[in-house]
């Protein structure tokens, strides 16, 4: 079961996706869910563009678990990747691969996307996309080791978490924070509303302030 601070509904949505940041996104506007993980081949298509690329997993990663599940809905993907130039970097598959993600963004300015998508049934996907630069200051040989050896870069793209100890080297954000956490909110709550599943005047929603 999911990361979840309103109990008096029972869960409604489906997210496909491990993430434990965005487990807590979501519980943070008050929306239900449960969790089924998705398992996809992320490997980039030839030719294919950062914008293009998250939106596919996104939107796969939701019609992959709504199939899995027999059609319940309905189920939201997400995905989020660092983009430096024209290079999509994902998550790092280990510490020296970490290291060199982490010296390619120090001193300069990068772009995360993160798209999110509604899958209400085989024909009714719908996905939004988040872009936000961040900058980087400086990043010090020995302050990278020291943010290698706490473990937080393995499970995330470019190798660093905005919400934990990286984010003292973060000289700047334009754009969602959320989104570079991982769920970009204000998109997802679109999502939702446009679907007629969600809103945030539905007296139901427990206020989490």
């Amino acid at each position: 079961m999911s990361e979840q601070q309103n109990t008096q509904r029972e869960p409604a949505l489906i997210l496909a996706s491990a993430s434990p940041r965005r487990h807590r996104l979501l519980a943070q506007i008050g929306i239900p869910f449960e969790v089924v993980v998705a398992d996809l081949d992320e490997t980039v298509q030839p030719g294919e563009t950062p914008g293009h690329y998250v939106r596919r997993l996104a939107r796969e990663k939701a019609v992959q678990v709504m199939r899995r599940e027999d059609g319940r809905l309905p189920v939201m993907g997400a995905d989020t990747s660092v983009i430096l130039g024209r290079e999509i970097i994902g998550k790092p598959n280990d510490r020296g691969q970490a290291v060199a993600m982490l010296q390619s963004l120090s001193g300069k300015t990068h772009e995360v996307y993160s798209a999110v998508a509604l899958a209400q049934d085989e024909d009714r996907v719908e996905d939004r996309l988040n872009v936000t630069r961040v900058t980087f200051a400086p990043l010090e040989p020995e302050w990278i080791e020291a943010y290698c050896d706490t473990g937080d870069p393995m499970d995330k793209a470019g190798a660093y978490g905005v919400q934990g100890r990286a984010a003292e080297r973060i000289e700047r954000i334009e754009g969602s924070f959320f989104g570079v956490m991982g769920l970009p909110l204000y998109e997802t709550s679109l999502l939702l509303n446009n679907a007629g599943w969600y809103s945030w005047r539905d007296s139901s929603v427990a206020d989490l302030a």
